[in-house]
């Protein structure tokens, strides 16, 4: 079993959380907690609940049923001391774009009330994590997109809270530039910040100390991207290198034979129970086909094949 969740350990911890709108039901009996100190990733595609979930966790919206408490505050009571010691950066670019970065670092700080010698520190120390030295007269409209991301993590954060709600801070990112944003986010958790952050890639995934997959409103898998790996998936991955994939995955779905067959770039995923006693029947029909097959593995699974694996199991579950 694991630790129960207490507040001194935990920074957040809901139980049966839900909220419905009318006949729809947006987050469905969502339970989990949140350790000090860790990344927790919220994943899931758009509409799954994920900003739903954290609009109630920020006292937004209040909860239909169940509750949550968040550093130790119940979110369905008064909640403005709670919001003196959090950070939230949001979908949408909340910056002011004809401001420049110390005009807009000036605002956000007098909002959550730093001023004085504290403001010109915490402004020096953002600056600096965010590699702005020396642009701090530049407008915001001028900064490329990473860089308004993290001057925008900067403004969360500007108050120096105790935790951070990112929701899909990185969305429209180059590569190179939500590498070097989640770099931050590593520096920020070792400093002792807790951070939830909410996103649909599953390459950053694997950047959370643990994770839950979230589906129509309902939590599908939880723990450490290690965990769930070993935990979560049902049937083995075998994947095919070969020189039609497009081709390929059309005949595969036809078989009938696997639980999944899916896309990664230019190689397939073919998913079953012991399906390496499927090689010989895929090599078979994809040679009879015209297909050269260069090669096929079982792999370890990576964390999409298990995000689609849970969902599948729960689907099969309401079917």
């Amino acid at each position: 079993m694991g630790e129960q969740p207490t507040a001194d350990r935990h920074a957040i911890i809901t139980k049966d959380l839900t909220k419905k709108f009318g006949d729809f039901t947006a987050v469905d009996h969502v339970t989990f907690s949140v350790r000090r100190g860790e990344i927790f990733g919220f994943l899931g595609p758009n509409g799954a609940g994920k900003t739903t979930t954290i609009r109630m966790l920020l006292g937004l919206l209040r909860p239909t049923e169940g509750t949550a408490w968040v550093l130790g505050y119940d979110i369905r009571g008064d909640v403005r001391a709670m919001r003196e010691r959090i950070g939230y950066m949001s979908q949408r670019f909340t910056l002011y774009r004809d401001l420049t970065v110390d005009e807009n670092l000036n605002f956000y700080g007098q909002a959550y009330g730093v001023r004085g010698e504290r403001l010109r520190r915490r402004k020096a120390e953002i600056v600096q994590m965010a590699g702005l030295v020396g642009r701090e007269r530049e407008l915001t409209k001028n900064l490329a997109g990473g860089w308004r991301q993290r001057l925008a993590l900067g403004c969360a954060m500007v108050h120096e809270p105790e935790l951070l709600f990112l929701d899909e801070p990185t969305a429209g990112m180059d590569p190179v530039s939500r590498r070097a944003f989640w770099d931050l986010l590593y520096e920020l958790a070792e400093g002792g910040t807790t951070i939830f952050v909410t996103t649909h890639y599953m390459d950053e995934a694997e950047h959370c100390h643990r994770l839950a997959f979230i589906y129509a409103g309902r939590i599908v898998a939880l723990g450490s991207p290690q965990e769930i790996k070993e935990t979560v998936m049902q049937g083995q991955v075998l994947e095919i290198d070969c020189d039609q994939p497009d081709r390929a995955l059309q005949l595969l779905r036809t078989t009938g034979h696997f639980d999944e067959v899916a896309l990664y770039g230019a190689l397939i995923h073919v998913v079953a129970p012991e399906v390496d006693r499927y090689r010989g029947e895929i090599q078979a029909l994809l040679s009879g086909e015209g297909i050269t097959v260069h090669s096929m593995d079982v792999i370890a699974p990576s964390l999409e094949d298990v995000f689609i694996s849970s969902v599948r199991q729960q689907e099969q579950r309401a079917g």
